[in-house]
Parts: C-alpha cells; sequence; structure tokens
C-alpha cells in the first residue's frame, strides 16, 4: 500500500498514485486548490516545480476555482480541435504559459497583477 506524505503546513500532498489518477499519467505535479499533490517526494526540493503549482493556486482563487477548470478544460479542448497533440494543446493553455513563463521568478506572486493569465491567451 502507497504512503501519503502529508506536509500539512503548505498543503503538500505527495502521491504518485493519486496524481496518474487525476492526470492520466501526464503530468508529475497538480494544483488542485487547495492543495499541491507531487508524484515524487524529490519534488518537494524542486522550488520551480513548486511555485509553479503556487501560480496555479492563485489562479484558481483568482477565478473562483471552478472557473478556472472550466477555463483550462476548455482552452485545452479548443487547442486539440485545432489538431494540436496533448503536448502543445497544454503548453498553449494560457494558465499554463503564465506558470512556465514566471516559476523561476520567487516574487512573482507578489508581483501579479489579478487575471493576468489575460496576456498570455
Amino acid at each position: 500500500m502507497e504512503c501519503l506524505l502529508i506536509a500539512l503546513h503548505s498543503m503538500i500532498i505527495v502521491s504518485k498514485k493519486l496524481v496518474r489518477l487525476i492526470t492520466f499519467n501526464f503530468a508529475s505535479a497538480i494544483a488542485l486548490y487547495p492543495f499541491i499533490l507531487l508524484s515524487n517526494k524529490c519534488l518537494l526540493e524542486d522550488r520551480h516545480t513548486i511555485f509553479h503549482e503556487k501560480i496555479h493556486l492563485r489562479q484558481q482563487i483568482e477565478l473562483l476555482i471552478v472557473s478556472f477548470y472550466m477555463i483550462y478544460v476548455l482552452e485545452y479542448m479548443f487547442y486539440r480541435i485545432k489538431g494540436m497533440n496533448h503536448y502543445d494543446a497544454y503548453m498553449n493553455i494560457s494558465f499554463e504559459k503564465e506558470a512556465y513563463a514566471n516559476e523561476k521568478n520567487s516574487n512573482y506572486l507578489n508581483e501579479k497583477s489579478f487575471f493576468s493569465f489575460i496576456s498570455y491567451l
């Protein structure tokens, strides 16, 4: 049976099976408000991955959580219908563009304006 590692102070859960189930084995981390789920405890040391997911948590708050997921899925479907493969569709989602562009800027969440993902559409 898999062991869950939970760091409650930062709301991080490490579970390879859970991340695989939710992401259909396409990702190693995912932000599901208010949690960050990681597939591997080594990712706890990867500050860019953690910060990338924290950007997603902020985006989710800005859009009152449910709207974030609806827009995320609609953008993904739009790019898939346009003929993009999974990876390209994922990389073109505005939320992902914002998170990847800023995951190395540890001050980004202090600088970020509301709905800044729109500039990545």
